[in-house]
């Protein structure tokens, strides 16, 4: 067949090229289809030898075709080839072959054509949230907002024309509505599964429990929406029986296992948080799900698994609604060849909301980093083997029950277990030796003298421990009976083995540190419990750009990023950097939609210029009289915010006396769990709440609860944070100014997050107060304030803000 037959002449061109840069070897490619269906966008993914090349897993499912050349000109398809064309055909992806001149092409499957998509009317769905419309008569106190109407639209456009819209949607704008119903109007018209991805539970609580609902009542077609939770949230009953089984006796009607286990044989859901008692972490940790851990089609309790049940449930669902951090799982599973059209950690789907875009970063940093940790090890040491009260569990010994494994062979474990338990107590010491007095140690080039000795050898012997183990893991399974294969021990030991491996990989991406300058190789102090320290060994991504483009926005038709903090100044420039946004080829938007709460009348900015520096020795001092003075002002009803807990500590010492002379309640970060401090909080409306890090968002204290802000300091991030320096002296590498276009748009978002905290109802009236005064004083400082909303300003000595706030609040 002629290849204009199948290909645009454009297409042919792009192919051509790509085989002459290839030396006349094969070359792997996909590619999209026009509305007549000829092959009209070439995507190469890999180029071979003269007789073979690799078809990169991540790319089946990206076009609508795969297209590689035979060089010889003769275009019957290999073996390998059929395979690779069977398993895409099944997700409707064709299969084609071309000579080198990209004259002639052998279809060896024909791709199934795409649907027409049906598009939803923007100004119809806007209708929705006019006065009179569908919603706001479902609502007891409704408000039209424009904002959110133009929201509304701007979703729609990007639904039907496919492409990436980033949305900063201002507090009240109210974004969760303005997303949900086209989104569920797409989904219900296409038939085309939508996932919802937000940065914190309380948002997924929202959206699950009075959001969606309610959006959806609007639709005369059921939609079915499903919350995905990390297996990490979830029951795993084999784990829970061994746990039983362990504890044995000592298990009584009151051990935590046995409430467990109660509360399991009633339980739909198997979810942690349905629990009516919160089991510990220890606990917990025991019996949860984890996939490392997945007996699979082996596990006896597989028929009442309860991470299968979400699985089942979610694969019919039109909205799934997830967490950064699980998406990010899923997307890597994709990426790395589980395809975009069938099920990983998710069902497919077709496009992405992120709610909460402002995290998107964080998230996949975290997710994408790795780790070790003495006690990381140590559990895999006991899941192999352990001894409590005489008796002996774990894989080894279920291993050694299979009848015909020939005797002696796992006689070597204990000793060869024992030597990675040394191995990483003096990988331990090294790495605590090297950190000294700080809080943490980066390698770096400059530091590398005397590195070898002082950690990598270490780690070499550790390395060296694991791998020994695991060849002895390889060595017993490689002597078990062809008919005992399929036993659950010798699944178990198959686990444990690539446990094995994944950890000595960490040692061996440390050693091998120098050769890897895309990543952040650090080590952490942290404590236990009992104040004993211990090292953190980190391998982060220095930059997730490339990964968001290859991951998210080039697979996906349409994206929407939507937060009330993506721009510094107006400009979406630093996101759009930081997520990866401009290295995409794909077609993006940015638009900003305003709060429509009346700022300008109802919030009053303050900073006091009589402040003293925050690095003057008196600092600490002055805030503690300055927010203790605020906070007597405002008769409490405040939240204070710090960025170390130092700080925080030597404030709640200072005012906590005073508070308690008003009789004003006062709540700390760290004396409850974060959702009941929060409702203590908010339920005692004259209360102060002293917080950092994660309370710079997330709380919504409408009313009269909180009236007052305090922000002790601009929320630069700490400079000596080993992630912060590696891509502050990245940036500096390519000519550009670390602090301009990494600390200072990084602390203007982290402020905006923290004013966001005060005004989140239309009638709702308080002040901010940033005891900072290079707000005033620093150039820069005019960039934090031209961020945030326009609002009354009260920039003065300390007792004259003072007076400002109590006559303020009391008008």
């Amino acid at each position: 067949m002629q290849a204009r037959e199948r290909f645009t002449p454009d297409a042919i061109l792009a192919l051509r090229d790509a085989i002459l840069d290839a030396g006349g070897n094969e070359v792997f490619a996909s590619g999209k289809l026009d509305e007549g269906g000829l092959v009209t966008e070439i995507l190469v993914a890999a180029r071979g030898t003269a007789t073979s090349v690799l078809a990169i897993a991540g790319f089946l499912d990206r076009g609508d075709i795969l297209v590689h050349n035979h060089p010889s000109g003769l275009l019957t398809p290999s073996d390998a080839d059929l395979q690779v064309a069977s398993r895409v055909a099944e997700n409707g992806v064709g299969s084609y072959i071309v000579d080198n001149g990209v004259d002639e092409v052998y279809v060896v499957a024909e791709p199934v054509r795409a649907r027409a998509l049906a598009a939803i009317d923007g100004d119809q769905l806007a209708g929705v949230l006019e006065a009179g419309g569908k919603l706001s008569s479902r609502l007891p106190v409704y408000e039209v907002r424009e904002s959110q109407l133009q929201l509304v639209r701007s979703v729609a456009r990007a639904l039907n024309d496919g492409y990436i819209l980033a949305a900063e949607a201002g507090t009240g704008v109210g974004k969760s509505f303005a997303y949900l119903i086209p989104a569920l109007a797409w989904s219900a018209r296409n038939k085309e599964r939508i996932v919802v991805s937000t940065a914190t539970i309380n948002l997924q609580r929202q959206l699950m429990d009075k959001d969606i609902p309610l959006v959806a009542s609007i639709f005369k077609k059921k939609l079915k929406a499903v919350l995905v939770k990390g297996r990490g949230n979830y029951l795993c009953l084999n784990r829970l029986h061994d746990a039983l089984d362990e504890e044995g006796l000592f298990a009584g009607d009151d051990h935590p296992l046995r409430q467990i286990t109660a509360w399991a044989d009633d339980s739909p859901t198997g979810d942690r948080s349905d629990l009516s008692f919160w089991p510990e972490d220890a606990v917990w940790s025991r019996v949860c799900s984890e996939a490392d851990d997945c007996l699979g089609l082996r596990c006896p309790y597989r028929e009442d698994c309860f991470v299968l049940k979400v699985k089942r449930d979610a694969a019919d669902a039109d909205l799934l609604v997830a967490n950064h951090h699980i998406l990010f799982s899923d997307l890597a599973a994709r990426r790395a060849g589980a395809g975009y059209e069938s099920t990983a950690v998710l069902p497919p789907f077709n496009a992405i909301v992120f709610d909460e875009a402002h995290a998107i970063e964080s998230s996949a940093t975290s997710f994408f980093s790795e780790e070790l940790t003495r006690f990381s090890v140590y559990k895999q040491l006991g899941r192999l083997y352990r001894e409590r009260r005489s008796r002996k569990f774990g894989v080894i010994v279920r291993l050694q029950n299979i009848k015909n494994l020939p005797p002696g062979v796992l006689k070597l474990f204990p000793d060869a277990a024992d030597a990675v338990r040394e191995a990483m107590e003096a990988a331990d010491r090294a790495a605590l030796e090297l950190i000294g007095t700080n809080m943490n140690y980066r390698l770096t080039e400059k530091g590398s003298a005397g590195l070898r000795a002082a950690l990598l050898d270490p780690l070499g012997v550790l390395e060296r421990s694991l791998f020994a183990l695991a060849e002895l893991l390889k060595t017993a399974l490689e002597a078990v009976p062809e008919e005992d294969v399929e036993e659950q021990p010798v699944h178990e030991a198959k686990l444990a083995l690539n446990r094995m491996t994944d950890l000595a990989a960490v040692c061996v991406r440390f050693r091998e540190w120098e050769d890897d300058p895309e990543s952040v190789y650090w080590l952490d102090k942290r404590k236990t419990g009992q104040g004993e320290s211990f090292a953190r060994f980190c391998v982060t991504p220095l930059d997730i750009g490339s990964m968001m483009d290859e991951a998210v926005f080039e697979p996906y038709r349409s994206v929407i990023c939507l937060s009330a903090t993506l721009s510094v100044g107006g400009s979406f420039e630093f996101w759009k950097r930081r997520v990866g946004l401009t290295l995409s080829d794909q077609q993006s938007l940015c638009e900003e939609f305003l709060s429509p709460f009346p700022f300008h009348r109802n919030a009053l900015l303050c900073a006091p210029t009589d402040a003293p520096a925050p690095d003057a020795p008196a600092w600490q001092d002055w805030i503690n009289r300055a927010a203790g003075d605020l906070l007597e002002a405002s008769g409490g009803r405040a939240l204070v915010l710090f960025t170390s807990y130092t700080s925080l500590r030597s404030a709640w010492d200072a005012i906590k006396p005073r508070l308690d002379a008003l009789g004003i309640s006062a709540y700390r970060q760290g004396d409850d769990e974060r959702s009941r401090l929060l409702d203590r909080f908010k339920n005692d409306v004259a209360s102060v709440l002293f917080a950092t890090d994660s309370f710079w968002e997330g709380v919504d204290a409408p009313g009269e609860t909180l009236q007052l802000v305090i922000i002790a300091k601009l929320p630069f991030r700490v400079p000596t944070d080993p992630v912060q320096m590696a891509r502050a002296e990245a940036i500096e590498r390519r000519g550009g100014n670390a602090f301009m276009d990494l600390s200072l748009p990084e602390a203007v978002l982290r402020l905006k997050q923290g004013f966001g905290r005060l005004i989140r109802h239309s009638d709702d009236i308080g002040a901010v107060v940033v005891l900072d005064v290079r707000i005033l004083k620093k150039r820069y400082g005019s960039l934090f304030v031209s961020s945030l909303p326009s609002t009354k300003t009260s920039f003065k000595p300390l007792a004259e803000i003072c007076a400002d706030v109590r006559a303020f609040l009391c008008s």
